[in-house]
């Protein structure tokens, strides 16, 4: 969809500069901030509402069982995560 926006001229140089750096059309360089920019803010209300169930709901007990488990793993990889 064709759409036309005003931008401030310093970002529309930077992002000018960056497509070209990119060798992106700067329809997709705009196409992709936004996509990225659209996800994140999702990504930040999923975290929010995690955040909001723990507080309600005070910690989560992890299992005994389940976090030897984790320990095995992490000593079997090398200590790295």
């Amino acid at each position: 969809m064709k759409t036309a926006i005003s931008i401030p001229d310093d970002l529309f140089l930077a992002a000018e500069k960056v497509a070209e750096e990119l060798k992106l059309s700067r329809s997709a360089l705009y196409a992709k901030a936004l996509r990225e920019h659209l996800e994140r803010l999702k990504d930040e209300a999923i975290t929010a509402q995690i955040n909001a169930a723990i507080a309600e709901d005070g910690p989560i007990e992890a299992d005994p069982a389940f976090l030897h488990q984790m320990r095995r793993q992490f000593e079997r990889d090398g200590g790295k995560w």
